[in-house]
């Protein structure tokens, strides 16, 4: 079910002070209790036989409520309580500052694993796990071989997210061609590797449906505001396109809303966000949610193994669609091939954008 890449990792810095901030940063919960702000997780009830353990999250500032991301990685660590038994707490990030706070007070506290939520937490995590040798740590989207202190106590949870891309810009692809549209577009978050690894995989699936069709891409810089995701969505539509993929978790949904409003189809990410309505042609998901029980899996049976990667794709059901809608549900076993082409490795969606 795993595909394991070398080893390897990072370390840096991390100073006294540092730890002085840590009790005062971000929004906390308080463990096995749930608040009115979700940003705890649900009580355990305890299904399994393994050690009790102390898992920490810690968000990146799309927070708990922005339906895709850190909302997956919650619903992982809530699945970790029911199933597993272990003792949850989360840690809202309000911003980039946070990161290093918030990850030395669950390390000070003395949890078992603690969890970083993406690519933006990369320097924090080397920082801090270098500060704590004895916690063991886990960061979604980033390549634990490449954080610069290379810390043996890091394991990298990464995702093939070119493949879901692939397979929503295919399907945005065989949609387009039928009805007589031109032209489909993506708006990402900031320009980071996940970001891209989607938005390259759905230009070449969009083109791999239709080869005539023009795809249109911009950047929001930004991953909270749904205001500006939403003006280059209207923008791009503007210019012809009738399909609209997010790639820029809460402020993506403000993409998605002006593909509702101007009666387009949308697209989400990570999350299934068929929930939104009907005009969600389908998702580009990966199973962030699976990744983190996974990894609580590990540490619990004392399989951890730091300085290297985990990483999910269509092969072990880490990575692919959500829901298609009625409008898409023609194209199924056309989709369906695809994914077997990309299981077995006749097609590899490319992962930078060009």
């Amino acid at each position: 079910m795993r595909a394991r890449s070398t080893r390897q990792a990072i370390a840096a810095i991390g100073a006294a002070g540092v730890l002085i901030l840590a009790a005062g940063c971000g929004s906390s919960d308080n463990d096995n209790k749930s608040s009115s702000s979700g940003s705890s997780t649900a009580a355990s009830t305890q299904a399994s036989t393994g050690p009790k353990i102390k898992v920490g999250l810690v968000t990146d500032i799309g927070g708990l409520n922005d339906r895709s991301f850190n909302a997956l990685a919650n619903k992982g660590l809530q699945d970790a309580q029911s199933q597993l038994g272990v003792d949850g707490r989360v840690l809202t990030s309000k911003s980039n500052a946070d990161y290093v706070p918030n990850l030395s007070t669950l390390a000070q506290q003395k949890y078992d694993l603690v969890i970083g939520v993406g690519f933006l937490m990369a320097d924090a995590v080397d920082t801090v796990a270098k500060k704590f040798p004895n916690t063991k740590f886990a960061i979604i989207d980033v390549d634990a071989t490449t954080l610069k202190g290379k810390p043996k106590n890091v394991e990298g949870l990464l995702f093939k997210e070119q493949q879901s891309g692939y397979l929503a810009g295919y399907l945005a692809g065989l949609y387009a061609k039928d009805n007589n549209i031109k032209v489909v577009s993506s708006v990402g978050g900031q320009k980071i590797p996940p970001v891209d690894h989607y938005i390259a995989g759905y230009q070449a699936g969009a083109k791999a449906a239709d080869p005539s069709i023009k795809t249109l891409n911009a950047y929001s810089q930004d991953f909270v505001d749904q205001a500006k995701c939403k003006e280059i969505a209207l923008n791009q539509i503007a210019q012809g396109s009738g399909v609209v993929f997010q790639v820029a978790g809460q402020c993506g949904l403000g993409a998605l809303d002006a593909a509702k409003e101007k009666g387009k189809q949308g697209i989400g990410v990570d999350a299934d966000q068929a929930y939104l309505g009907s005009y969600i042609l389908t998702s580009a998901i990966k199973k962030v949610d699976v990744a983190v029980l996974d990894t609580v899996k590990q540490v619990q049976d004392d399989k951890f193994t730091g300085g290297v990667n985990t990483t999910f794709d269509v092969s072990n059901d880490g990575a692919g669609l959500g829901k298609i809608s009625a409008a898409g549900a023609k194209y199924q076993s056309e989709i369906d091939a695809q994914t077997a082409k990309l299981k077995d490795g006749s097609v590899t969606p490319p992962d930078t954008v060009k």
